[in-house]
């Protein structure tokens, strides 16, 4: 039995072998279709393809975050067995679950008082909070001490870049991220907008494409400009995408043909429920460390 567990939410957006692979529990968000609840469980239950071919078709998505009853079951085993815990959350600046995990936290530092509980923001969502958990899984298996590895994450978690593009502006349209005339007339022009998340965890619109073509470079173009090393990184690439699979494909082969130096191929994932159910189908994503985001 590993010192100490380290734990994240399914808004992480990696495969369930992946976190088997890593040894890394998760605990579920949840989402509704058409009023009907299911857990978002990477996929068990709805599968991508099934969520985001419902909700071409017109169906109701509502998301909902781990509470902090479920936060308080979902620790306590692990505290209760000796175990210290790390855990990571999505983003505080897309959801509450950073608080509901405090509020469950708090409380079990008092019912375990020897033991260590710590709550990181990875003010990062989708495989981008995927690959922070990879990272972390990867230097506790070389030796790094929790209180360690803590420290690391708050340090560096704003050198993991999120960026990503939608072919399909009906879901930002329809959640009020985009007012519906610039939506009519960015259809109308082909408009991609390319998004990244900033360095208080919301999503930010940064550029405004016009073309799939177009947006595939440029989104390459800014891995080189601000990956670390630049044309050198060699760290990992993580990719996600919502029912755009081929698209998925040429962007990750944009990226592997340009950055020689990668650790391994682009890894591509897709989109969960929690996170599909507000960008809808037809975004793309990409992932890697690099300098500090703004």
């Amino acid at each position: 039995m590993d010192r100490y567990v380290i734990t994240c939410c399914s808004t992480a957006d990696l495969s369930e072998a992946h976190f088997k692979r890593l040894r890394i529990p998760v605990v579920f968000f949840h989402f509704e279709l058409d009023g009907v609840s299911y857990p978002d469980d990477m996929g068990r239950t709805i599968s991508p393809k099934e969520l985001f071919s419902r909700m071409e078709a017109g169906a109701e998505t509502k998301t909902s975050q781990v509470s902090v009853g479920e936060y308080l079951a979902f620790f306590r085993p692990f505290l209760a067995a000796g175990q210290d815990v790390l855990h990571v959350t999505l983003s505080s600046g897309l959801s509450g679950t950073y608080a509901a995990a405090c509020v469950a936290g708090a409380a079990l530092k008092e019912e375990f008082p020897d033991r260590t509980l710590y709550i990181v923001d990875s003010l990062g969502a989708s495989s981008g909070y995927g690959l922070i958990m990879d990272t972390l899984a990867a230097k506790r298996d070389e030796g790094m001490e929790i209180h360690s590895l803590y420290a690391w994450i708050e340090e560096h978690k704003l050198n993991l870049h999120h960026w990503f593009y939608s072919t399909d502006l009906t879901f930002y349209i329809r959640g009020g991220r985009i007012s519906k005339t610039a939506g009519f007339f960015g259809k109308a022009l082909n408009i991609c907008p390319l998004l990244n998340m900033d360095a208080a965890g919301h999503l930010v619109p940064r550029e405004k494409v016009r073309g799939k073509r177009h947006v595939l470079e440029r989104t390459v173009e800014l891995m080189e400009q601000h990956a670390e090393g630049g044309l050198d990184y060699s760290g990992k690439c993580f990719l996600c995408h919502s029912l755009c699979g081929e698209d998925a494909a040429e962007l990750a082969a944009l990226i592997e043909a340009r950055f020689k130096k990668l650790n391994g191929r682009v890894l591509i994932y897709p989109i969960g429920a929690t996170i599909g159910s507000h960008t809808g189908p037809g975004t793309v994503s990409i992932f890697f460390w690099g300098d500090k985001r703004a």
